[in-house]
């Protein structure tokens, strides 16, 4: 599933980058690499751009720099899973 699929709300984490050049270069320099969690804030009314919450920190992507993410889809808003501790462990410890 690609970034610029989920719907705000949704969290998950990561699982490669396929951009290729500066915007791969770009995408990793600003922390989006394997195994990132991230949670989807919002999208704009038009939906783009699209806003993220990674490492204690906002972050806005257009949609075309999300469609160059693949990640795995862990939850959505208030499931109760924490973005923090380790990958798919639903109760957040590591």
């Amino acid at each position: 599933m690609k970034m610029s699929d989920l719907k705000a709300g949704d969290k998950g984490f990561i699982t490669s980058v396929d951009a290729q050049g500066e915007v791969a270069q770009r995408l990793l320099d600003m922390g989006l690499v394997t195994g990132t969690k991230f949670k989807v804030v919002r999208k704009a009314p038009l939906g783009d751009p699209i806003e993220i919450k990674l490492r204690g920190f906002m972050m806005a992507l257009r949609v075309k720099e999300a469609s160059f993410i693949t990640v795995e889809k862990s939850g959505q808003v208030g499931d109760g899973i924490p973005m923090s501790g380790k990958r798919g462990n639903r109760n957040g410890t590591k």
